[in-house]
Parts: structure tokens; C-alpha cells; sequence
């Protein structure tokens, strides 16, 4: 039995490592071609509404039917619409599936971070690249008593998976891990999914979203109220006018 065991723990290395290399051939995930794979973050546009663009793009002899996805933790201080994203599905094939509801009234105090998974297409500019255009707002924030005109939001990096048709079982091997996630953004069924680690990934995105100034309290009630008190003397004066145009007897013309 002892010789059992040490047969079995002999082979066993050779095993796992012929086990990761049919993986490697039927999947086509070699070690190498993982390793060229590069994520690229961009920020679009100015103000509460932007948009936040990911490109990932593969090395010669990707898999066929390849297929990514960005596992998107995004801050409190920004929010998706949900009825926005229908209408981009719809335009632009754009795919994102939401597991929380999203209050897009809410201000950055009252609300929470949220997750998002984003499902990038074949980018028309670039036969060996993959890119997800996600609408992004940022949400109203407290004044600021300090002076300052913005409030700092950062964007961290996704998590990327991937997976193949052709591929039921990708290889598990170190520093790559296998994981459940939703198939596609249009229904829940799971699939399994290699979760890429890669030193290519850029740093967090950081976004700047204006905010008012509380030092201006006084100045914009007092002008608020002066606006209203004009506005309800001039809407006074043309009831008047109207009523009393309206009471006078018509004047009649001699003959």
C-alpha cells in the first residue's frame, strides 16, 4: 500500500501538469497568450455624465468564440441608469447586467456602492480588441465649506474573466482562478469563467464632480428671495391690469 501512495505521489505532479496542458489545447489559454492580454481605462465627457470606457485586447491565436467580462465595483458617488442602459442595448448592443436596484435620485451621502457587470464587444476599430462604453453619472454631493468646487471619485480596476464556447472547463492553473459568474447580460444561467490577474492593469480612474460651495449660502438665498419678490410683483401687476381692462365699460363711438 506504502508504494501505492509513493507511486501516486510521484506521478502526481506529472498528472496535474499533462491535466493543465490538454486544458492549455482544448481551450487554447496558454500561460503565454494569457500574459499579452492588456486592459486599457478611459473617462469621457465632463460633469455629472460621463462615460467610462474599458478596451481588452488578446495577442495572435485567441480562442474562437472568446467571450470577456469586467466585474465592475463602482462608488457611491456615481450611479448607472437603468432605463439608459435599455435604451444603449437597444442603439449600441451595449451590455451590462445590474444585481441591485439603483435609486438615481439619491445623493453620494445616502448611498452605497454597487456592482456591475459589464460585457465588452468586438471593437469595430480592431479586429484583436474587445470595448464596453458604460454611461456613468455622478451623483450630487454635499457643499463644500472649504472652498473647494469638486469632490474626488475613484474608479478602481475590474476584475476580468473570459471563457470560450469551445471551452467547458478552462484550466485552473496559478495565479488564474476559476469562478461562477452569469453567462451573458440578457439571462442568469451561470457558466464558469478564468479570472485573469494581470500586471498590464492601469491604475484607478479618478473623476471629479462639481459640488456647491456653502460660503455662497447667503448670497444665493438673499438673490433667490429678491427673484421671487420681482416675480410675484410682476405677475401681481399683470393680474391687475388684466382685471381692470376687463372691469372698465365698453366706450362707445358717436354717430
Amino acid at each position: 500500500m506504502r508504494i501505492v501512495y509513493l507511486i501516486a505521489f510521484i506521478l502526481a505532479p506529472a498528472l496535474l501538469k499533462a491535466d493543465l496542458q490538454s486544458g492549455e489545447e482544448r481551450c487554447g489559454f496558454t500561460r503565454e497568450w494569457l500574459e499579452s492580454l492588456t486592459v486599457s481605462r478611459e473617462l469621457r465627457k465632463n460633469g455629472f455624465h460621463r462615460e467610462l470606457v474599458t478596451s481588452v485586447c488578446c495577442g495572435l491565436g485567441s480562442p474562437k468564440n472568446l467571450h470577456f467580462l469586467l466585474v465592475e465595483r463602482l462608488p457611491k458617488g456615481i450611479y448607472i441608469d437603468p432605463y439608459q442602459l435599455t435604451s444603449e442595448q437597444h442603439d449600441t448592443g451595449l451590455q451590462v447586467l445590474l444585481d441591485t436596484e439603483i435609486d438615481v435620485e439619491a445623493p453620494a451621502y445616502v448611498s452605497s456602492a454597487f456592482p456591475a457587470l459589464v460585457y465588452p464587444t468586438r471593437d469595430p476599430a480592431s479586429p484583436v480588441c474587445l470595448k464596453a462604453v458604460v454611461p456613468i453619472h455622478g451623483r450630487y454631493h454635499r457643499p463644500s465649506d472649504s472652498g473647494k468646487r469638486t469632490a474626488p471619485i475613484d474608479i478602481e480596476n475590474p476584475h476580468l474573466l473570459l471563457r470560450a464556447d469551445s471551452c467547458d472547463l478552462p484550466p485552473n492553473f496559478i495565479p488564474y482562478t476559476l469562478t461562477d459568474a452569469p453567462c451573458t447580460a440578457l439571462n442568469h444561467s451561470m457558466c464558469r469563467w478564468l479570472q485573469i490577474h494581470s500586471a498590464q492593469e492601469p491604475g484607478p480612474l479618478r473623476l471629479e464632480i462639481p459640488v456647491g460651495d456653502m460660503r455662497l449660502v447667503g448670497l444665493v438665498s438673499a438673490a433667490t428671495l429678491l427673484v421671487t419678490l420681482l416675480s410675484c410683483g410682476y405677475l401681481a401687476g399683470a393680474v391687475w391690469r388684466n382685471e381692470f381692462l376687463q372691469s372698465r365699460p365698453p366706450v362707445s363711438q358717436g354717430t
